[in-house]
């Protein structure tokens, strides 16, 4: 249950009050959440239905592939719709329910792209032992566990929220709810309530970025030994990892690593983390990866062949 509150429904101001530049907006988001949903598709597909895509390696990516699109369609089509009407509002419930699957989702991401950098860890420092160690069994238990964490994460967060009573005003600085702007609007001291947010949200983010840090500098210094060509090869394949953490991260620590106050820009900022990252996922593991590319050519090859009989 709920808490005793006055406030059944909460109102958005979303990303801009003009209706010319939500129009534009309009036009831009749908068409990035739909090049999300079929990039990070065709990912997953091309993975799925590819033998020479079989490591440990694309086995996380598909399914990182498959959390961006659940991520980012916890908000998209919300602030799409929106942007077409004057008034944009969300049910108390609704809006807890939106926050719970948000990070739900944000936090298997977290977990899943810090266990893919343990992978690239044990494939460049311990090749010999790499696939008895990433057995089907380990890459089965990672993944369980980064949902299982994601989900801890995310029950945390809601039962915090679950304590606080809405007595007004219900007017949401944001395009989606989130627990910073909540906490503002709640009718009691939050302070404390605060603090346990950022030790949850800002520390998992902190904390995983400090492991994936470690991860790379463990694989640099590893790579010391090994010739030039050696060493350009196995970055090649950490770039891509490196640049999706960098976008996911950065953003992330700034909005949920400081005290429970929020900014103008928060809004432009979150933009990165929920559409951003998730729209330039695809375009990163299949430009930069000759694997990925090649393994796509002949998914496109095999549906032509297949349509033209």
């Amino acid at each position: 249950m709920l808490p005793t509150s006055n406030v059944t429904e909460f109102i958005f101001l979303g990303l801009s009050s003009k209706q010319e530049v939500q129009r534009v907006c309009f036009v831009v988001f749908l068409l990035m959440y739909t090049a999300i949903v079929l990039g990070n598709s065709l990912i997953v597909l091309t993975i799925k239905s590819s033998k020479s895509l079989g490591s440990p390696m694309y086995f996380f990516l598909s399914h990182l592939s498959f959390v961006e699109i659940c991520y980012s369609s916890t908000t998209s089509p919300k602030l799409i719709v929106d942007l077409l009407v004057k008034k944009k509002t969300i049910s108390l419930e609704g809006c807890i329910t939106q926050l719970f699957f948000i990070h739900f989702f944000g936090g298997i991401e977290i977990f899943l792209l810090t266990v893919m950098a343990y992978d690239r860890c044990v494939a460049i420092c311990k090749p010999l032992h790499y696939m008895t160690i990433m057995s089907q069994q380990m890459c089965r238990l990672l993944l369980g566990v980064s949902w299982m964490g994601g989900f801890l994460h995310s029950i945390a967060q809601i039962l915090l929220m679950f304590r606080l009573p809405f007595c007004g005003p219900n007017v949401i600085n944001h395009y989606f709810c989130d627990l910073l702007p909540l906490l503002e609007l709640a009718c009691t001291d939050t302070y404390f309530i605060g603090q346990l947010i950022v030790v949850n949200g800002g520390s998992l983010s902190l904390i995983s970025f400090g492991v994936l840090l470690t991860s790379y500098a463990v694989i640099l210094v590893h790579l010391r030994g090994h010739s030039k060509e050696g060493r350009q090869k196995a970055l090649s394949t950490c770039a891509s990892h490196i640049t999706v953490v960098v976008l996911l991260f950065g953003p992330c620590i700034f909005i949920y690593m400081r005290p429970s106050t929020t900014f103008s820009v928060d809004k432009m900022v979150a933009v990165f983390y929920t559409v951003i990252t998730p729209l330039l996922n695809p375009v990163i593991y299949s430009l930069r990866n000759a694997e990925v590319k090649n393994a796509m050519r002949k998914l496109w090859v095999r549906t032509l062949k297949q349509n033209e009989k």
